[in-house]
């Protein structure tokens, strides 16, 4: 199965709601042009790194005061298989943008696995509450439109900490814009349902949160420097995911969960 990072940290998944609608276009054009041509190996391209470091110390003070202690609450009140279910439906939401961007990527074999994902969990799996897909070797092939600008060879430009979204580049800024913007769930779920789809997307944030508590902790809290750290990974495990080009490294995976020193 395809490891991609899931930030604990982030709501991206906050973009499916309407409330952050009219700030996303603005955000895309703002940013699209900005997206430099892949920079040496090893490079860290960080010239935000004074307003980042803001962005980074208000996100830490929104975890310490509103994300952990709720996310506690939540993994302690709600049973394990109840959090998994709601991750379950989350994600199966996500697997027609999962497509679209397969398809873009010219990758044949990853869109029809991850449509068939989509029927046979949205069926046999009751709205995705479950997954039987993956008992018959169907697993999630995770993408984005990020991934998608990185295969037509758009670099990834700058390092950005965005408010409350978390660590990114320019590209993979753009990448959650597009994304948004064109995911095949809004055009063809009813209003209700999408709505549910981003209480469920919030609950499932709070879930990774409550999992991966020591790790993201760690790097948050007991790191000499959290900012640093947390952009290591990012772009460390971003760039793992992505294969690599030129000017963007490989690197060994070497973080069964992302955030794991």
């Amino acid at each position: 199965m395809n490891l991609k990072l899931r930030n604990p940290l982030s709501v991206w998944r906050l973009f499916r709601s309407d409330v952050f609608r009219p700030g996303v276009a603005i955000l895309a054009v703002s940013v699209l042009g900005a997206c430099s041509t892949p920079e040496n190996a090893g490079d860290v391209r960080d010239p935000f790194e004074a307003q980042n470091r803001d962005v980074h110390e208000i996100n830490r003070d929104l975890d310490k005061n509103i994300v952990r202690p709720v996310s506690q609450a939540y993994g302690t009140v709600v049973p394990e298989p109840v959090r998994r279910s709601v991750g379950n439906f989350s994600s199966n939401l996500d697997l027609p943008g999962f497509v679209l961007n397969d398809l873009l990527q010219l990758r044949l074999d990853d869109a029809v696995n991850n449509a068939g994902r989509f029927l046979f969990n949205s069926t046999i799996g009751l709205a995705g509450l479950f997954d039987p897909a993956s008992t018959i070797g169907m697993y999630e092939r995770d993408t984005d439109f990020g991934e998608t600008l990185h295969k037509w060879g758009v670099g990834e430009g700058a390092y950005v900490e965005l408010p409350l979204l978390g660590p990114s580049t320019e590209r993979d800024t753009v990448g959650k814009v597009v994304d948004y913007l064109s995911n095949p769930t809004r055009a063809f779920v009813p209003v209700d349902v999408r709505n549910v789809d981003t209480v469920a997307g919030v609950a499932d944030l709070l879930g990774d949160r409550y999992k991966f508590s020591d790790s993201v902790d760690s790097i948050l809290y007991e790191s000499a420097d959290s900012y640093a750290q947390a952009r290591l990974l990012y772009l460390q495990n971003r760039r793992y995911e992505l294969g690599g080009v030129t000017g963007e490294p490989e690197y060994l995976d070497v973080y069964e969960d992302p955030y794991a020193q």
